[in-house]
């Protein structure tokens, strides 16, 4: 326990790094893009590190099947894949982030734990 308080301490001494870097992270989190899809590649999603929807495509044969259920379902499943990637891939790049300031691995900042912002799917 007195190892962490100590952990937290320095971290406050270098607030001006810290904000700089989680800046950087920010800049990273836009670049980042992972791709969902769902029913064989009939509906393919695509998100960055945001959790924002960059793109949704629908091949014809998902649009000539006329199920508005089915179609919804695959949507659904293709973003909810798409968002669980990009989660592992945020979480990889703020743990990066916090090995860098000699935190403990599992120890996140606040803020930065991709796990808190949206529920997993």
């Amino acid at each position: 326990m007195f190892k962490e308080i100590g952990q937290v301490f320095g971290l406050m001494k270098n607030l001006p790094k810290i904000k700089e870097e989680m800046e950087k992270l920010q800049g990273k989190l836009a670049q980042l893009q992972a791709e969902g899809d769902a029913g064989g590649g009939m509906v393919k999603v695509r998100v960055n590190g945001h959790m924002e929807v960059l793109g949704c495509t629908i091949s014809d044969e998902a649009l000539k099947a006329n199920d508005k259920e089915f179609l919804e379902d695959l949507i659904a499943g293709a973003a909810n894949q798409a968002l669980k990637k990009v989660r592992l891939m945020v979480a990889e790049e703020t743990s990066k982030m916090a090995t860098g300031f000699g935190l403990p691995p599992g120890m996140n900042l606040p803020g930065l734990d991709p796990g808190t912002s949206q529920p997993e799917a």
